[in-house]
């Protein structure tokens, strides 16, 4: 039975231990290249002994972005100040994650801290502004907002489905390039593919809505794209929302379906959500809600799964890896909290890690000096055959109403 701080061999990558760190909205681009801040954000949740570190939500192209100041993938330009962060993360000996997503119909907003509103929200779909904080055209499945705040967006052209796909690969190709071991789809939080996804959103009629296959049509189309470019040696992640929490919505059924479908796919791991696809869902905010979902996929399904929500406790997730509800558990707002959150839990649960050199002064007596590399941290893991998939052989936090 494998614990928190037991290794997670995944491919050809083997996490040091299963606690990983979330994708979070910084939006603290300009122009989606990431800059300072991303460098120490991420850098600092290596250097606090995090297995594996995800960037936020990478747009693949400028109108997918949440807000102007959305972190981006869609140039090669955008590559270069990547690589550099993860050259650091890898330098703390840990691996390196991205999230790719497409914002869809919840696209074109001021941060949060500015409001949230849609930026030209008064304006007809189809109706750019002249510059990015004026906002831009915003696509979903069809013509309906998410709400009365945010941009109509304009549905998405039959046509239009194949540029999409295209763009997630061509971002995959880039995060490649930089660097990245792992990369993740979003399929969650009422974002474009969780939009397609969900019978409350998607009311379309041709060959991407109506029934369950046409709903998950694009996730499994751009999942394809992606794998087709992603070295078959580096494992690949897909962030869903297990349940819509509304009646008539997207639930654990269909998720439970869906990750049969991802896997043969050549997915990974599920990294289980929920929430986001309709502003007046009724969501169970309680420690680990999201929980019995990782558990009932890494069950039903028989694939890797990660537990995120209101998981703040070391012992809580330990005992989330220890019950074998879920195969990882990925923190948000904890690790906000505090950088080296994961250090502190490996001491809390009596697994202490090794600390960085430049630490060791302050460290509890008899902590090892960090290696450069995973392996390094624990030489004899095993790790999975190119290819290799399945349940282990061991056997957001946050705000659900938006989810950012």
């Amino acid at each position: 039975m494998p614990s928190l701080f037991d290794p997670l061999p995944l491919r050809s990558v083997t996490l040091a231990h299963r606690l990983i760190v979330s994708p979070m909205c910084q939006y603290s681009s300009e122009h989606g290249f990431s800059n300072d801040w991303h460098l120490v954000h991420l850098g600092s949740r290596a250097v606090g002994g995090a297995a594996l570190v995800f960037t936020e939500a990478a747009a693949v192209t400028p109108e997918g972005r949440i807000s102007p100041h959305d972190l981006g993938i869609w140039q090669d330009a955008h590559v270069e100040g990547l690589a550099r962060i993860v050259r650091f993360i890898h330098d703390q000996g840990a691996v390196a994650g991205i999230q790719l997503a497409h914002a869809g119909r919840k696209g074109s907003t001021a941060r949060p801290w500015e409001g949230g509103r849609g930026l030209g929200v008064d304006r007809r779909a189809g109706s750019p502004g002249t510059t990015d904080h004026e906002g831009w055209e915003v696509i979903g499945p069809t013509a309906a907002p998410f709400s009365e705040t945010l941009r109509v967006p304009r549905a998405l052209r039959l046509d239009e489905t194949a540029t999409i796909v295209n763009a997630f690969r061509e971002a995959a190709r880039r995060a490649r390039n930089a660097g990245f071991d792992v990369v993740e789809i979003h399929a969650a939080h009422g974002y474009l593919l969780h939009q397609f996804m969900s019978p409350l959103v998607n009311t379309r009629t041709d060959a991407y809505g109506g029934s369950y296959d046409n709903r998950v049509r694009l996730c499994l189309e751009v999942v394809e794209a992606v794998r087709r470019v992603w070295p078959d040696e580096l494992p690949m992640f897909v962030r869903i929302s297990a349940s819509d929490w509304k009646s008539g919505g997207w639930d654990i059924e269909q998720s439970v379906e869906l990750a049969k479908r991802l896997q043969v796919r050549g997915v990974d791991l599920v990294d289980c959500s929920s929430g986001g696809a309709v502003p007046d869902a009724v969501v169970p905010l309680t420690p680990g809600y999201q929980v019995p979902f990782a558990a009932r996929i890494r069950r039903d399904a028989r694939i890797l799964t990660g537990a995120v929500g209101l998981i703040t406790d070391a012992r809580q997730a330990d005992a989330i890896v220890r019950n074998e509800d879920a195969d990882c558990v990925l923190i948000a707002r904890q690790l906000l909290r505090d950088p080296y959150w994961a250090m502190h839990a490996a001491l809390e649960v009596g697994h202490p890690m090794p600390w960085p050199s430049q630490y060791l002064r302050a460290a509890p007596p008899g902590t090892t000096r960090r290696g450069q590399s995973a392996s390094e941290f624990y030489p004899t893991a095993p790790r999975l055959r190119s290819g290799d998939r399945g349940v282990s052989a061991a056997a957001d936090e946050g705000a659900a109403r938006a989810k950012t």
